[in-house]
C-alpha cells in the first residue's frame, strides 16, 4: 500500500510540476490561488527558461568528468539542499533513470569575476579534479550552460553524522575511531593530490545508506561568518576553526588535522573543543586556552587529541609526514587501513535506509506535501520548511544545557 501511495504521490507531483511549468496556466489567477504560488523565481526548480549551451568563449574546461550531451532538462529539480556564495545544491531526480542526485549548480560569473576565483576553481574546487575515494562524495559527470556549471553528485541520505551524535550525546571510542579513521583516510588522500580540504565541519560529514562516512562540500564555501563582538552566538554548529585560520594566517595541510581533532573531540565529549556559548569567548579559547581533557577517555585518545589540537601548527601531529603520522598513531592500532578503504569493516551503526532512493532522512514537508514546496513558490520556501534535522538542532541547546557546567 505504501509503495502504491508513494507512486501516486510521485505521479501527482509530476503532474503538478508539468502544470506549473506551463507558464500560461500558472499565471491564471485561479491556478495561482489553488497552488498558492507567487510567480516562480527559481528557474532550476521550475525547469523553465532553459539556459542556452555555452558558446566556445564561455566554455570552462570541466576535465574528464564533462558530459557535453547532458542538459538541465534531464532532471526534475525538487528542492534546494545547500546554498553558498557561488551557487546552490539541488536535490534532483533524473528523468530517465528515476534516481536521485545532488546537483551542484555554480554561477559562472561569480567564479570568473576575479582571477583569484579562477584560482579557487582550480585549487579549491575538488570537483574539477574528479577525485575518487570511498569516503568522498562521488561525481557522476558535469556539464555547463552559457551561465552555469552543473555537477551531478551522489545524493547521500544516511543523515549528517552530527545529527546522529546529537541523538546519542556522544559515541563510544570504537565508533568514534571508525569515523575518525574514514575521515582521516579521505583527508590523507586529498593531501596526496595537494588539496587541502579546509572546510571540515559537521554539515559536510554525512553517512551513506550503509553507515560509512562521506565528506561532501555541499556548503559551497559558505560566506564566512565574522566574529562580531561578544553578542554573537552560534546558531547550530560552530565550524572547527583552527588558530591559524582565526589569525587569518595562510594555512596548509595541517589545518585539516586540527579539524579531525575537533571532530574526534566532539564525538567523544559531545561538544566541540574550547566550546563556549559566546562565540567571541570560544574564539579566544581556541587561540589561548590550553586543551584540557576530562579523564573519561583512553590514554591513546588523549594523546591523539593533544597531538591534533596543538595550537602551533608546526608542532601539530601530521606536520612532517602528514597522514602517515595519523595512521600510525596508537589510537588507530585496531584499524586495518586496507580493509577500511575497501569498506570491509562493518560500520558500527546502520542508518536504516534501504538505499539511495529511500527518502527517510528527507524533509517530511517535502515528501508528504509535494504541491507547494517542489514548485518553489518563493526562492527560499524550500529552505524555509523546517526539517526534522532543523527541529532537532533547535533542541540541541536544551539537551546540552543541563550538563553544560561539567564542560566549562
Amino acid at each position: 500500500g505504501l509503495a502504491f501511495m508513494k507512486q501516486r504521490r510521485m505521479g501527482l507531483n509530476d503532474f503538478i510540476q508539468r502544470l506549473a511549468t506551463n507558464s500560461y496556466a500558472c499565471k491564471h489567477p485561479e491556478v495561482q490561488s489553488i497552488l498558492n504560488l507567487s510567480p516562480p523565481q527559481d528557474a532550476e526548480l521550475m525547469n523553465t527558461n532553459p539556459s542556452p549551451p555555452p558558446s566556445p568563449s564561455q566554455q570552462i574546461n570541466l576535465g574528464p568528468s564533462s558530459n557535453p550531451s547532458a542538459k538541465p532538462s534531464d532532471f526534475h529539480f525538487l528542492k534546494v539542499i545547500g546554498k553558498g556564495s557561488f551557487g546552490k545544491v539541488l536535490l534532483a531526480r533524473h528523468r530517465a533513470d528515476d534516481e536521485f542526485y545532488a546537483v551542484k549548480v555554480l554561477q559562472k560569473k561569480a567564479i570568473l569575476k576575479k582571477k583569484e576565483e579562477k584560482h579557487i576553481m582550480s585549487e579549491r574546487n575538488v570537483l574539477l579534479k574528479n577525485v575518487k575515494h570511498p569516503f568522498l562524495v562521488g561525481l557522476h559527470y558535469s556539464f555547463q550552460t552559457a551561465d552555469k556549471l552543473y555537477f551531478i553528485l551522489d545524493y547521500i541520505n544516511g543523515g549528517e553524522l552530527f545529527y546522529h551524535l546529537q541523538r546519542e550525546r556522544c559515541f563510544l571510542e570504537p565508533r568514534a575511531r571508525f569515523y575518525a579513521a574514514e575521515i582521516g583516510s579521505a583527508l590523507g588522500y586529498l593531501h596526496s593530490l595537494n588539496i587541502v580540504y579546509r572546510d571540515l565541519k559537521p554539515e559536510n560529514i554525512l553517512l551513506d545508506s550503509q553507515g560509512h562516512i562521506i565528506l561532501t562540500d555541499f556548503g559551497l564555501c559558505k560566506e564566512n561568518i565574522e566574529p562580531n563582538g561578544t553578542t554573537s552566538t552560534f546558531c547550530g554548529t560552530p565550524e572547527y576553526l583552527a588558530p591559524e585560520v582565526l589569525h587569518k594566517q595562510p594555512y596548509d595541510r595541517t589545518v585539516d588535522w586540527w579539524c579531525l581533532g575537533a571532530v574526534l573531540y566532539e564525538m567523544l565529549y559531545g561538544l566541540p573543543p574550547f566550546y563556549s556559548r559566546n562565540t567571541a569567548e570560544m574564539y579566544d579559547n581556541i587561540l589561548n586556552k590550553p586543551l584540557q581533557l576530562k579523564p573519561n577517555i583512553s590514554n591513546a585518545a588523549r594523546h591523539l587529541l593533544e597531538g591534533l589540537l596543538q595550537k602551533d601548527r608546526t608542532k601539530r601531529l601530521g606536520c612532517t609526514d602528514d597522514f602517515i603520522e595519523i595512521k600510525n598513531h596508537m589510537f588507530f592500532s585496531p584499524i586495518n587501513w586496507d580493509d577500511l578503504n575497501a569498506k570491509k569493516i562493518t560500520p558500527p551503526f546502520n542508518p536504516n535506509v534501504t538505499g539511495p532512493n529511500d527518502l527517510r532522512h528527507f524533509d517530511p514537508e517535502f515528501t508528504d506535501e509535494p504541491v507547494p514546496n517542489s514548485i518553489g513558490c518563493s526562492p527560499d520556501s524550500a529552505l524555509a520548511t523546517a526539517s526534522i534535522k532543523e527541529a532537532a538542532e533547535a533542541f540541541v541547546g536544551f539537551s546540552y544545557a543541563p550538563s553544560m557546567d561539567s564542560y566549562l
